[in-house]
């Protein structure tokens, strides 16, 4: 990773992450003196498992997986980043090595905070504190969503949940249905779901023939997400 970004435009960037959006002129103009921000190319890690836990991550532009590896090898999604979010903070507060893979999907710039600096944040101000634990409290609960998904549904239903979450989360109204301004693989798909590509492109093949959805290579569009919704909730026969 190399540094770059001018000065001002970290500050201007910083001012956009979600969990400062309450911090004072001043407290920004001291966060953007003693951090850092980096270019990372797509398809380069961030850090891997077993990693020492020394920096906590701003995402600035383009997205960041976070997923891993089961023991069999597979390759399991447990987030999905978009810009605004951090990652990397829940083993700098456990002081513990990295216990997942954290990869970047696109080209990404990345504001990068040493642990000293991000654990004196948090002891100095309750308010930042307190909405970091809304946010790791929101995390936890989406992962265990998607352990739910995988032990009581079938993968038409947790690939149908998982085209509503996105839509939520990165939907826009289009002529026909909801577009998705994200753009993603049938592999991080499956990766999402605890799924293989090969069965995840037949059952968006299945959505297309349906009329559910519609889509060309990344990508996609909700026809009838009411129908998606309702595949969703079905259990695991």
């Amino acid at each position: 990773m190399m540094p770059c970004m001018e000065e001002k435009t970290k500050l201007w960037y910083l001012q956009k992450i979600n969990l400062f959006k309450e911090m004072t002129p001043e407290e920004m103009r001291e966060l953007n003196r003693v951090t850092r921000m980096e270019s990372v190319r797509k398809k380069m890690p961030i850090f891997f498992p077993g990693d020492p836990s020394h920096q906590v991550y701003l995402l600035k532009e383009g997205r960041v997986k976070i997923s891993r590896i089961s023991e069999e090898g597979r390759e399991v999604t447990l987030a999905m980043l978009s810009p605004g979010e951090i990652f990397g903070e829940l083993e700098v507060l456990g002081d513990t090595p990295r216990d997942t893979l954290a990869e970047a999907l696109d080209d990404c710039q990345i504001c990068v905070v040493s642990k000293d600096i991000f654990l004196a944040m948090v002891s100095r101000k309750p308010e930042f504190s307190f909405r970091l634990t809304k946010l790791i409290g929101f995390r936890l609960r989406k992962i265990e969503n998607r352990v739910e998904d995988l032990v009581f549904r079938d993968v038409p239903a947790r690939l149908a949940h998982l085209l509503i979450d996105l839509s939520k989360e990165h939907g826009e109204e289009a002529p026909v249905g909801i577009a998705l301004k994200i753009k993603i693989t049938h592999q991080e798909i499956a990766n999402l779901i605890g799924s293989i590509r090969e069965t995840v492109s037949a059952v968006m093949g299945e959505f297309k023939r349906e009329g559910w959805i519609a889509f060309e290579g990344r990508q996609i569009t909700l026809l009838r997400p009411d129908l998606l919704q309702k595949r969703s909730e079905s259990a695991t026969p």
